[in-house]
């Protein structure tokens, strides 16, 4: 199985005095259903002295990485800051990278790109038109303002936005909609996921 480096959610519990990183059991599943290897990111370890993730990368040595969903971009400065130590992990090595939602976000935001706020993709369903043709779920509220440099889009919402995009030179890939998230796992889901992390 191939080794994969999962980026995890914030959850803050502020009575307890808790910050707590999660990972839908759903995403886990959905890597092993394609034939990957997950171990999730620790988000504190960025804060504890420098050099200390590299380190862990170094002893973990994942083959592909992936940016999961949840949080905004700017809610959790250790996820932002572990996630782009993360892709610069992943340019260095030229490592395969699967950004889900906000992970696609983050891909468009550490290459330059803006996000803008949009509606109508939450709790909803997409079709897509272009490189990727399908129906997908949609739990956003933001959404890339325009294609980021080095990238291009691989499919599109019917109201026009950026719902797939892949960098050019690069084995990197972000995706809007969540894969984990569908009842049965779409079968293109997993084809694709394999063919980018080349499992």
């Amino acid at each position: 199985m191939k080794v994969v480096a999962v980026s995890q959610r914030v959850d803050e519990f502020p009575e307890r005095g808790e910050a707590r990183d999660a990972l839908d059991q759903r995403l886990v599943a959905f890597l092993l259903a394609a034939g990957c290897l997950p171990v999730p990111v620790p988000n504190a370890i960025i804060q504890r002295e420098q050099g200390a993730l590299q380190r862990w990368l170094d002893v973990v040595a994942p083959e592909a990485i992936v940016l999961s969903g949840g949080n905004d971009i700017g809610q959790c400065a250790a996820r932002d800051l572990t996630e782009g130590r993360l892709l610069e992990h992943a340019l260095t090595r030229q490592l395969p990278v699967l950004g889900i939602c906000r992970g696609m976000q983050m891909l468009a935001h550490w290459s330059g790109g803006a996000l803008k706020p949009v509606s109508g993709h939450v709790r909803t369903r997409h079709r897509l038109s272009g490189q990727i043709v399908a129906e997908v779920n949609s739990f956003h509220d933001w959404a890339l303002a325009g294609c980021p440099q080095g990238f291009e889009v691989l499919a599109r919402s019917e109201d026009g936005e950026i719902e797939a995009a892949r960098h050019l030179d690069l084995p990197w890939e972000g995706w809007m909609w969540h894969p984990e998230r569908e009842a049965i796992f779409a079968a293109h889901d997993l084809q694709r996921l394999k063919q980018l992390f080349q499992v």
